[in-house]
């Protein structure tokens, strides 16, 4: 972490952006973030389409009326891209160049690990940066949630419950890939919530043949339909859906979730704390610091070092994966 002298009126002018694929709760965070730091007095811009519309210059300032009426609403008023030149160092000093040409002293970076490694970038540059987890996935270390994935779940749990519904109808296996590369969260926690016979993750060896016998069983005792959750990084869902008919010789369907998992109004959980994370990390610039992620522990707002937590791996809470295997018998 960076500490710099001069406490409360060291930093005179907030950027805020966000970065990376876009979570439901990155407006309330916005809003939060644009709405303290004029309550304190402080000149707030924001900037467009991420660390690409940094380096194209693409920031304006934002004023009360700039974030009305999207505190309900998916999605990011700033916009978001990818952007492989900051990747590159040259990149990474035309975007500091930009901020100091622009005046602004410190930066509030919403996204997820790209994100904060481009934040860091920014730091070892001298720039003061505040980020603030916001990633459907759940994949940032050393936070036990991030914005947007409250919101993604619930999403996927009104599917499934959708999905059950006529799977019990046309007595079918139901096999619902929901997004997840290199994370099992969302896939767990709502097929956990979902009630689905198997939770296949990236984390989790698993037998297909295993998934297959727990299939037959609940056939046989007179089970009407089965949900299998897939995340995308276990592999093809369509190609499971095939050996599974297959291997078991029950009607299987496939349905894809795809991005459906990062839109809609965000819940009510990812309201608030995003609106926490927003106006805390505005104070957290105007003490003078620096380096810090906002994340959530055991139910409490933290501020944790982001470089150590990009050194950490938050990993799948294996209890709950077990807790799901036992109750879907």
């Amino acid at each position: 972490m960076q500490v710099f002298a001069g406490g409360i009126g060291l930093v005179q002018h907030i950027g805020v952006l966000t970065s990376g694929g876009d979570a439901p709760g990155m407006n309330a965070c916005v809003r939060a973030v644009v709405r303290m730091a004029i309550y304190r007095k402080v000149k707030i811009s924001g900037i467009m389409r991420g660390y690409a519309g940094l380096l194209a210059g693409e920031m304006k300032p934002m004023d009360l009326g700039s974030v009305g009426d999207i505190i309900h609403r998916g999605g990011t008023l700033l916009r978001t891209a990818r952007c492989k030149e900051f990747y590159e160092s040259e990149g990474q000093e035309r975007g500091v160049r930009r901020l100091q040409e622009a005046g602004i002293d410190g930066l509030v970076v919403i996204g997820g690990d790209g994100s904060f490694r481009g934040a860091q970038a920014l730091m070892r540059h001298g720039i003061s940066v505040i980020g603030i987890p916001g990633t459907i996935d759940n994949d940032i270390p050393g936070t036990d949630y991030t914005i947007g994935f409250d919101t993604a779940v619930n999403t996927v749990l009104d599917a499934i419950n959708k999905i059950r519904d006529t799977a019990t109808s046309h007595d079918r296996t139901n096999v619902i890939e929901v997004m997840g590369r290199r994370a099992g969260h969302i896939a767990l926690l709502s097929g956990l919530a979902g009630g689905a016979e198997s939770i296949l993750v990236p984390e989790v060896p698993f037998d297909l043949d295993v998934v297959c016998a727990r299939l037959m069983r609940g056939h046989n005792r007179g089970k009407l339909h089965s949900i299998i959750l897939v995340a995308e990084g276990v592999g093809s869902a369509v190609e499971l859906g095939k050996q599974i008919e297959q291997k078991t010789g029950l009607e299987t369907r496939v349905t894809i979730l795809g991005h459906i998992q990062r839109g809609g109004s965000p819940t009510a959980t990812d309201r608030i704390w995003a609106s926490q994370m927003g106006s805390r990390a505005v104070d957290l610039l105007l003490a003078g610091k620096s380096g810090l992620m906002l994340g959530v522990r055991r139910g409490e707002l933290v501020e944790v070092d982001l470089d150590k937590a990009m050194t950490e791996r938050h990993g799948l809470d294996q209890e709950l994966y077990q807790l799901a295997g036992i109750l879907s018998i």
